[in-house]
């Protein structure tokens, strides 16, 4: 939840903490009393880099939310509706100078609006990864001389951010690559680089199963998991609404056989069928055409 209000409001790590301390909205957001105490900022920030490694974590925590639900009386029905998204992999996201670069632009911007006093941007186009970075501290020991910028709650955050990427880009920049993301194609030209996350939520917008895979995997692949797991998780499961990727042959008849009514538009190739082996076409070397499998000859050569 920490790392969620974090993302959300553009905080470092000791900002997200510092305003949980007051801000009543955080308050109960984060489930706590107002006068509770809140965690130490290192401990997010420990978190935020390491993190778990349980690959069961996904499957808990989904497991958890869909009981809470039911428990609560939120989770009705037994339709399913599936899709995939698609998730960017950090390594094309941002190079360690455009997120520096980005993050002062912010520092600017907000200490703009406070007085007409203009500070300096940083240009950092033109940079390797190690120039940026000793530009950004001296950036940033300038910045923390300014008494007036320090003071004010709007700039500081932005301060805040601002090491704390540099903190960031210091013990990442060296990654170069993601070796588990892979391309994949969200139109006929359209590709991207990274995850696809395999989604099965109910009609109450309740994620009750979930299948992260590489970004080149098929969305239909991943139907009889989805459902399985939802089973696993306590739903019911009578009905699954899907797009065109999921009405595959081995999705039919696993939904035909386990009594599921899968409200899918038919792929052409299921419609109009496709050629078997034995049914294809040959070519006839000697004429040099091809041959139908009914032994008939093609009538021309096309250009």
């Amino acid at each position: 939840k920490y790392l969620l209000l974090k993302v959300i409001f553009d905080l470092s790590d000791v900002d997200v903490v510092e305003r949980s301390r007051y801000d009543m909205s955080f308050k109960f957001f984060l489930d706590m009393a107002p006068e509770e105490e809140v965690i130490h900022s290192s401990s997010l920030t420990k978190f935020r880099k390491l993190r778990l490694k349980d690959m069961n974590l996904l499957d808990l925590l989904i497991k958890t939310s869909v009981e809470t639900a039911q428990n609560q009386g939120v989770l009705n029905g037994s339709t399913l509706i599936v899709d995939a998204t698609h998730s960017q992999s950090r390594y094309n996201a941002y190079l360690p100078k455009e997120i520096l670069q980005k993050r002062s632009n912010q520092i600017v911007d907000a200490a703009g609006k406070i007085d007409d006093t203009k500070i300096k941007p940083l240009k950092l186009n033109d940079c390797s990864t190690k120039e940026a970075l000793d530009l950004s501290k001296s950036f940033l020991d300038d910045l923390l001389k300014e008494e007036k910028y320090l003071s004010i709650p709007s700039v500081k955050e932005k301060i805040n951010y601002f090491k704390e990427t540099i903190e960031d880009c210091e013990s990442t920049y060296t990654v170069s690559v993601d070796e588990d993301a892979r391309v994949g194609h969200k139109s006929e030209d359209k590709s991207f680089f990274g995850y696809k996350s395999h989604l099965a939520m109910n009609t109450d917008r309740i994620i009750t199963a979930a299948v992260v895979t590489t970004g080149e995997k098929s969305d239909g692949c991943y139907l009889s998991q989805l459902i399985e797991k939802s089973r696993e998780n306590g739903v019911e499961v009578d009905t699954v609404i899907g797009d065109t990727a999921y009405s595959s042959r081995d999705n039919l008849d696993y939904c035909f056989n386990d009594n599921i009514e899968l409200v899918s538009k038919l792929h052409p190739h299921i419609v109009h069928g496709v050629r078997k082996e034995n049914q294809a076409f040959e070519y006839n070397k000697d004429a040099g055409m091809f041959v139908c499998p009914a032994g008939q000859l093609a009538v021309r050569k096309a250009r």
